[in-house]
């Protein structure tokens, strides 16, 4: 195939698409569900229905005319480049950022690819013994972050492509109120838009990881669990009741010394989580609690927000 050419139609560099070649390479893909199973397994992955109603419109069928050779050629090897990491736990991008606005098909190519790994990746947690209901709630994570994107029109999903291939890889574990990721020696807390951030609900979770690893992952030792986030910036204090629950999560851990960050911008980070946009000024942003307003005093004054690492032990 002519890379440059399909770079081209896809409308995307030509580096993004000799990395799906190089990686993908002839490896195997996976099939996406049958057309008529799909609506029970959005509903399952907690797919709101305005967003499910746009995955059906674009499905891949064989005769659909919104699926160019190179559009298909593309969701086959991303599929195979992400299967090909079954059990990896790094960041992986499973391919380049498309022009979203050119119909259903560029839009949900990524969630299509999500929707063929459902079955690797269950199969993958069967392997390791996982129950049903955890692989659920973990997959779940899908309609989550779609329904954030829709809420952001649109400025959610970059970041979010890649997020999801922890999930479909078997990286990830949603067990009660966070996300546990597995890494090199420490457990990577995630914290997902679900709810309050209660001190109960947290320990209730790093229990359950404590159990789960040990017994779904044995040869894997951890020592800590670790969380890297706009959430343990010690300048919340300034702001927030010292028995508020974001306080009450940062003083679980022991901070490293602060570094500027290679990767998340901590004050784009704030506004997505907690505005859900980031193009509305600073001036026109909800101020109806003491989070909302704590971001944008600080911001207006013209300081920035940091991304903070820390970890305690397991």
């Amino acid at each position: 195939m002519d890379l440059d050419e399909t770079a081209a139609r896809l409308g995307v560099p030509v580096a993004d698409v000799e990395r799906v070649h190089r990686l993908a390479g002839d490896r195997p893909s996976a099939p996406l569900p049958a057309r008529a199973d799909a609506p029970a397994i959005l509903d399952r992955l907690a797919v709101r229905p305005d967003d499910a109603a746009e995955i059906m419109a674009g499905w891949p069928d064989p005769d659909s005319p919104l699926w160019t050779p190179e559009l298909r050629w593309l969701l086959d090897r991303t599929i195979a480049l992400v299967r090909a990491d079954l059990g990896g736990y790094g960041w992986l991008a499973p391919g380049p950022e498309l022009p979203r606005d050119r119909g259903p098909a560029w839009r949900h190519l990524y969630a299509y690819a999500y929707l063929a790994l459902v079955d690797v990746v269950r199969a993958y947690h069967r392997a390791h013994g996982i129950a049903d209901a955890v692989s659920w709630a973990t997959l779940a994570d899908l309609g989550r972050n779609l329904a954030i994107d829709r809420r952001m029109r649109g400025e959610g999903w970059p970041v979010m492509q890649a997020w999801l291939t922890l999930h479909v890889r078997g990286s990830l574990y949603e067990l009660g109120r966070l996300q546990h990721h597995r890494s090199d020696s420490a457990i990577e807390l995630h914290i997902p838009d679900a709810g309050p951030l209660t001190p109960e609900a947290v320990s209730a979770s790093l229990d359950a990881a404590r159990a789960f690893f040990p017994r779904h992952f044995p040869d894997e030792r951890y020592a800590a669990f670790a969380c890297g986030s706009w959430l343990l910036d010690p300048q919340l204090r300034e702001y927030l009741p010292a028995d508020s629950n974001i306080v009450r999560f940062q003083r679980r851990f022991e901070l490293e010394p602060y570094q500027e960050p290679d990767g998340p911008d901590a004050d784009v980070e704030v506004l997505r989580f907690v505005f859900r946009t980031l193009t509305t000024p600073l001036d026109a942003l909800p101020r109806r609690t003491v989070l909302q307003r704590a971001v944008v005093d600080h911001l207006t004054a013209g300081r920035h927000w940091q991304w903070r690492r820390g970890r305690f032990p397991i």
